[in-house]
């Protein structure tokens, strides 16, 4: 199945469950920050918003859910050291 990425506003069972699959599917840390950066310069709200809505509404396990929200924390994280020792 083919994943449209601009899900914008809309979001219908059918991308609901597109978006879970391709979660589900993406298991290596570069695929999961390459799949994020891809989904959030397409979309107005950013991957991990969706991942926790998912999460509330139990539409997606805890495990894959926690594995995508750790792995871009700890990108993020490491983006912002990054540039503090820029700035120092």
């Amino acid at each position: 199945m083919t994943l449209s990425l601009n899900i914008g506003n809309l979001f219908n069972d059918s991308s609901s469950h597109a978006l879970v699959d391709e979660l589900r599917k993406r298991t290596s840390e570069k695929d999961i920050l390459d799949f994020e950066e891809k989904f959030n310069s397409k979309n107005e709200k950013n991957l991990h918003v969706y991942i926790c809505r998912f999460l509330k509404n139990r539409s997606i396990s805890r495990g894959v859910a926690s594995k995508w929200l750790i792995t871009i924390i700890k990108n993020k994280e490491a983006k912002i050291n990054a540039m503090q020792k820029l700035n120092n």
